[in-house]
């Protein structure tokens, strides 16, 4: 839950509002109805979606969104879960009223224990995710992006943190440079999957 939760603000407060609901909705969608922790995140969920509405000028489907999450956030306490809840509750108040407010400023960043989280303050789980979602996003190969993860996960727990986990963060954080630091974890990706192969072979019997 903390890293899907951490994943997805860091995406918002990167304006990546519609990849921030995906780390969200995994959790969510496993949770049961109307429990805190579900409404949470059906409001986070739905205020990313109220956001992208106003953001194409749908107005009718942004108001009430934003009305409906509203409902969401509703006797949550403020913070929940380390996250600022009043702000975001005021915020979509002024979105359902008016939803063309999009256009005239950014929403307000979502604050985690006091802070406006960002990609380059992830961790290592919650970055993982934030790359998931970036790669369903802008159409990445999402198996290049969990083996990249898997690679990683080998490092840290052989207490490295080399090749692919810086790699799989620059790809997190380096906005205008993704495409470019893809191309570089994609090859990396090959080139170990055919050092397994390789190794595999030696002890292959005819």
């Amino acid at each position: 839950m903390d890293a899907a939760l951490r994943a997805g603000i860091a995406l918002y407060n990167d304006g990546e509002y519609h990849a921030a609901h995906d780390p969200w909705e995994d959790v969510w969608l496993g949770l049961s109805d109307g429990t805190d922790d579900e409404r949470f995140l059906h409001g986070l969920v739905q205020l990313t979606a109220a956001i992208h509405h106003a953001r194409t000028r749908n107005w009718s489907g942004a108001a009430g969104l934003a009305d409906s999450a509203g409902d969401y956030f509703d006797g949550l306490d403020s913070p929940y879960r380390g996250v600022a809840v009043a702000p975001l509750r005021r915020a979509l108040a002024t979105l359902a009223a008016d939803p063309a407010v999009a256009e005239r400023r950014r929403p307000p960043p979502i604050r985690h224990e006091g802070h406006v989280l960002e990609l380059a303050d992830l961790r290592f789980e919650a970055a993982a995710e934030a790359a998931a979602a970036l790669a369903a996003e802008y159409d990445y190969d999402a198996e290049v992006v969990d083996r990249a993860v898997a690679f990683a996960r080998e490092e840290i727990e052989g207490g490295e943190r080399t090749l692919f986990t810086t790699t799989l963060l620059e790809f997190v954080t380096a906005t205008a440079h993704r495409d470019l630091v893809y191309r570089r974890l994609a090859e990396h990706v090959e080139r170990r999957d055919r050092e397994y192969t390789d190794v595999d072979g030696l002890f292959e019997t005819e």
